[in-house]
């Protein structure tokens, strides 16, 4: 892969990281107007699932895609258990409705990502990205834990330790490493079917699904209501939207970078992404602060460590 493959693919994750901020702003603010996190979670895979398929009736690389992993499956190539990683972006949304309201939302990032870079380190190690198994070096570890000290200072003026539910930041830790494992599933899924929409069309039935039982559930055997779809900004509804065009990024992207890399240069786009929302469009109580500023540095500084920039790679190309 040319040096400047590798730029368009750090740029991509970047981007992705921005609308992982975009997408929380946005099933937020559902989720509020709902009063309901698991309706709205619902809402907005079921809105990118329509999406998607939609694109799908008229899209012979969709349907050629869904044969090829058809194939996959019927050869025994790929688990089926694998196709299920859908399952797993319900599961991450679970845990976030539930633990959010006791830690807010700070702490719940901070272990959130925490969760995804440990798990980030272990799905490289084993290869279950499609994309082969990628060597866990001292530098990539020291470039992790880096990423995650800078998070934590980005939310260091948010966080009360007296309020603090022990159980609840485990629960968080374990919604992240959900997601660092779903993402890897998505590559080894788009490693077969060879086409990324397609391992979106699959991500969104699944999780669709998934959060569909999960809130009858709640409904039959809970005490949750459902609520009647709010009026607001049209943006609240995007949720969806992004999401199918993230997870066709993630899934593509993750092969040739692995998971380790990619959860590092996309937190840094995420941090970017969420500080411009709190400068343009903050949600009540948030503001601007200088610990957010210098965690957003210290975390570009974790990528460069980790090698992730390509800068030798650049420094290569211009000696030849």
């Amino acid at each position: 892969m040319s040096s400047k493959e590798n730029q368009r693919l750090d740029i991509l994750a970047t981007i992705s990281g921005v609308m992982i901020a975009l997408q929380a702003r946005a099933n937020g603010e559902l989720s509020s107007r709902l009063d309901n996190g698991v309706q709205a979670a619902l809402i907005s895979f079921g809105s990118g699932l329509i999406i998607i398929a939609a694109i799908a009736i008229f899209s012979p690389s969709i349907k050629l895609g869904v044969k090829n992993l058809r194939g996959a499956v019927n050869r025994r190539e790929i688990p089926r258990w694998t196709l299920f990683a859908g399952a797993l972006g319900g599961t991450f949304v679970g845990i976030q409705t539930h633990v959010v309201p006791v830690i807010g939302v700070a702490i719940y990032s901070v272990a959130s990502i925490a969760g995804q870079t440990a798990a980030s380190l272990l799905v490289d190690r084993l290869g279950i990205t499609g994309g082969g198994k990628k060597k866990i070096t001292l530098r990539r570890t020291a470039a992790a834990i880096f990423t995650v000290f800078a998070v934590f200072v980005s939310v260091l003026d948010r966080i009360e330790a007296a309020d603090l539910a022990l159980f609840a930041v485990f629960l968080a830790g374990i919604a992240g490493a959900v997601v660092g494992v779903q993402r890897a599933l998505n590559g080894q899924i788009n490693e077969h079917s060879h086409q990324s929409f397609t391992t979106s069309l699959l991500n969104f039935f699944m999780g669709t699904s998934f959060l569909f039982i999960f809130l009858t559930l709640l409904v039959v055997f809970g005490d949750t209501e459902l609520s009647p779809l709010p009026s607001g900004p049209w943006w609240m509804y995007t949720g969806g939207t992004i999401g199918v065009i993230y997870i066709a990024f993630t899934s593509t992207i993750v092969q040739h970078l692995g998971v380790l890399t990619f959860t590092l240069i996309s937190v840094g786009g995420q941090l970017v992404g969420s500080l411009l929302i709190d400068l343009y469009s903050p949600t009540q109580g948030v503001q601007v602060s200088a610990y957010l500023v210098t965690g957003i540095l210290m975390t570009y500084l974790g990528v460069v460590v980790g090698g992730v920039g390509n800068l030798p790679k650049l420094k290569l190309a211009k000696r030849r």
